[in-house]
């Protein structure tokens, strides 16, 4: 099993800058891609970034790209996302996600293991 412990989501103004960060632990290494999700309210949950530990390739949702950042450190088995110039469009929970597969998937089905979620409200 690996367990994911997502962090730093909060209140933040238009414009403004937010880092989540993801912890992974138990059995990390079975999974070879990390992502990030989110859900606001009455919406379906969706893709937002993806990045592979080994390597550290990356891909985005084009909602995202450009703003945000997804990093890895794999020594501290941790995924960060930096998120620049956030807007109301942003507001959602931002889950984090494992997957066993080494391709840089983006949709839900795929991923094995999820945090539960921390919330990222933008007030305009």
């Amino acid at each position: 099993q690996v367990q994911l412990v997502e962090s730093g989501g909060g209140l933040v103004q238009a414009g403004g800058s937010l880092r989540l960060s993801c912890a992974a632990s138990g059995r990390t290494f079975q999974t070879s891609v990390m992502g990030w999700f989110r859900q606001a309210p009455v919406k379906e949950r969706e893709f937002v970034a993806v990045i592979r530990w080994s390597g550290g390739t990356t891909y985005y949702a084009d909602s995202v790209k450009g703003r945000f950042t997804i990093s890895r450190d794999n020594a501290e088995n941790t995924v960060y996302l930096q998120m620049n110039n956030l807007n109301a469009e942003d507001t959602a929970v931002y889950y984090c996600a494992a997957a066993r597969t080494l391709r840089l998937v983006t949709t839900i089905n795929e991923y094995d293991y999820w945090g539960q979620g921390t919330q990222v409200t933008v007030s305009s």
